[in-house]
């Protein structure tokens, strides 16, 4: 029983584990998208200087 409690508690850990990491990459590529929008009228502008 204690066996098997401890296979649950390492497969769940694994799955969180596993779902920070998607999150994380989520995170990275939000911020990522975000700094070229806001890239995009810097680029803009600086063609008319």
């Amino acid at each position: 029983m204690t066996t098997d409690l401890g296979s649950l508690v390492d497969a769940d850990l694994a799955q969180e584990s596993s779902s920070l990491e998607a999150l994380k990459v989520r995170q990275q590529l939000g911020v990522q998208t975000l700094a070229l929008a806001n890239r995009g009228p810097q680029v803009l502008l600086g063609l008319f200087r």
